[in-house]
């Protein structure tokens, strides 16, 4: 039996330890070697302390330039301070100091992006096995001016402070992978991020020329009310349901002791988007609606609340470029992936400074993971040139603007028609019109100056008139303009959508 001494001592050893590892200053895991801080914006930077405790932060330049400020822990034991704004550059270190010190080095000054979605952004470039092609890309990777993150994957039932950084074997015998740290783009770290990210990235950095850091943050399979806020759920009167939803669903979590499955409304916002808002970015990338096709009518209402929600929650008109879901041949009514579709674009028409990346050319009829991600990554960093930093570019294919209907007769008008309106092999396809009763059937279209002209022989007078509405086209849609990028689908009717949300 051990004596009272001993026991009084471990005692004293015990609470010196906890009072110490208490007292230690802990940066928020976002910050780390390697890492992107935003150009051009407040670099903010934030952790924990013993409440009173003084900290003093330093960021300094292998020039001798440094900004260094300090403040003082919070009763809740919070600190963050502000350093400024700081050129574009490589050669940084940041040094923490409170009754410790905590360096991080190599780190880099530029531009930071969120990659969100599902499984299409989240598909790695390992998995990109068609004439192996993630392979060969990834082994050509090492950049030192792009940086990855992949935040670990976790739902959660209210808002979280961080993440924890975590090493996890992919598949059996296969490589480590690390989530929630910044590491340097090379042909290992490559090879395990979303291949829809490094395409973006490795396009962003060729003409921007400085620093690139992307986050990745994304689950296959999960639908858009897990990344938005309960807030933003519960403001918007016809998603109120999903609040109340996430509410209930919290409530049974905490009785269950359980962790939240990552498509229970707001799981996802509060896991993997929460805990980055005080880290200022320039921008989000969005690639998701796959598990939504079937709402397509909610989803004109839930993404624009999703982007608003971010833009308010980062205190920024952030830049969201969206990729506009492929060609495939699934859904359950033929027409739900147009219909979301559809909706993905109203977004554009509704909010500022949000694009979308139009992929009518890269699908596959079986495979709701098409492996040509390349030429999605390429578009999404027109958008973002165009958008987020104002470069005079053609970035987008042509996008319907108005209609004038005469009789059998259908003159369609379109922006972004580029160096001009062209089919890319033969005859227009994907045209259809209808009347007043709303049937449409298959209609002649032909292009004349920036305009196309469809026309119909069983359709007398045209009341409306689609493009692509459907899930995949056989053959292929071929609108474009001269500059090689897609027309999205539309419709010049307002007729009821067929997938009217279904509420429980």
């Amino acid at each position: 039996m051990r004596t009272l001494k001993a026991l009084l001592l471990a005692v004293a050893v015990s609470v010196f330890a906890l009072g110490n590892a208490r007292a230690d200053v802990t940066p928020h895991p976002i910050f780390s070697d390697n890492m992107v801080l935003q150009r051009g914006n407040s670099t903010i930077i934030w952790g924990k302390a013993e409440p009173g405790e003084a900290v003093t932060v330093l960021l300094a330049r292998n020039d001798g330039t440094s900004s260094k400020t300090q403040t003082t822990a919070d009763k809740d034991s919070n600190w963050i301070v502000n350093l400024g704004k700081h050129e574009a550059g490589t050669g940084y270190s940041l040094k923490i100091s409170g009754k410790n010190t905590v360096e991080f080095k190599n780190v880099a000054v530029g531009e930071v992006w969120i990659c969100s979605g599902q499984s299409n952004m989240q598909w790695e470039l390992w998995r990109l096995t068609k004439e192996d092609q993630g392979k060969k890309v990834s082994a050509e990777a090492k950049n030192p001016n792009i940086r990855l993150m992949t935040l670990p994957r976790r739902p959660a039932a209210t808002p979280q402070y961080d993440f924890q950084v975590v090493t996890q074997q992919r598949g059996k015998g296969g490589p480590k992978v690390t989530f929630g740290k910044w590491q340097e783009c090379e042909p290992d770290t490559a090879l395990e991020f979303s291949a829809v990210a490094y395409y973006f990235g490795r396009d962003l950095e060729k003409q921007l020329k400085v620093p690139v850091g992307l986050i990745a943050t994304n689950w296959g399979g999960t639908v858009c009310e897990a990344w938005t806020s309960l807030e933003a759920l519960d403001a918007e009167p016809s998603l109120k349901y999903l609040a109340d939803r996430a509410r209930a669903a919290a409530k049974q979590f905490e009785m269950d002791k359980k962790v939240p499955g990552q498509n229970s409304p707001t799981a996802l916002y509060n896991g993997m988007i929460h805990p980055l808002l005080n880290f200022p970015v320039k921008g989000a990338i969005w690639y998701q609606g796959e598990s939504n096709a079937g709402r397509a009518y909610e989803y004109r209402t839930l993404y624009p609340t999703m982007i608003k929600d971010w833009r308010a929650r980062w205190r920024s008109e952030l830049p969201f470029v969206g990729v506009q879901l492929a060609p495939f041949r699934g859904g359950k009514s033929g027409v739900d992936y147009a219909e979301l579709r559809d909706a993905q674009l109203y977004a554009t028409k509704v909010l500022p400074k949000v694009g979308i990346a139009v992929i009518t050319d890269v699908g596959d009829e079986t495979d709701i993971h098409p492996q040509r991600k390349e030429p999605v990554g390429a578009r999404l960093a027109l958008n973002a040139r165009a958008l987020a930093y104002g470069e005079k570019i053609v970035y987008s294919g042509p996008v319907f603007r108005v209609a004038k209907l005469e009789g059998a007769t259908a003159t369609l008008f379109f922006d972004h028609v580029g160096g001009g309106l062209v089919s890319k092999d033969g005859e227009l396809t994907g045209f259809t019109v209808a009347g007043e009763d709303g049937k449409f059937t298959p209609a002649k279209a032909v292009i004349k100056g920036d305009t196309v002209v469809v026309t119909s022989d069983t359709v007398k007078d045209i009341k409306a008139v689609r493009y692509g509405w459907v899930n995949f086209a056989k053959p292929t849609l071929n609108l474009s303009n001269k500059e090689g990028l897609p027309a999205t689908p539309f419709r010049t009717d307002d007729f009821p959508l067929t997938t009217i949300p279904k509420k429980k």
